[in-house]
């Protein structure tokens, strides 16, 4: 196995509250990607909506996947104004949230 250079990946998943409406969640999407604009540790930004058939997602819908070079990286971001400012609108949105840090690593068979 070998471990991905210089790259660590943070997962948000999350389920939004009930009354929170579509075009409220389209906004919080946007208003994440827009992260990767404004934090110069974080390189990109993807997302996406459970699709599972086993029924494992917990409650869970959407999944949100940052990249960046280094868990320093992460910690400036979890700092950042812009982050900071902007989880003071998408955290009150969820109704759960679960966030894992990791670095990849690739099998080679």
């Amino acid at each position: 196995m070998e471990e991905a250079k210089s790259v660590v990946k943070h997962i948000l998943l999350a389920k939004f509250k009930d009354d929170i409406l579509p075009e409220q969640i389209d906004n919080h999407i946007k208003g994440y990607a827009n992260l990767v604009n404004l934090i110069e540790p974080m390189k990109a930004f993807e997302w996406g909506t459970d699709l599972s058939t086993e029924n494992l997602h917990q409650g869970f819908t959407h999944v949100f996947v940052s990249t960046f070079e280094s868990t320093e990286g992460i910690a400036e971001y979890i700092v950042h104004p812009a982050h900071v400012e902007y989880a003071s609108s998408f955290l009150p949105a969820l109704e759960k949230v679960l966030v894992v840090d990791y670095k990849p690593t690739t099998v080679r068979l």
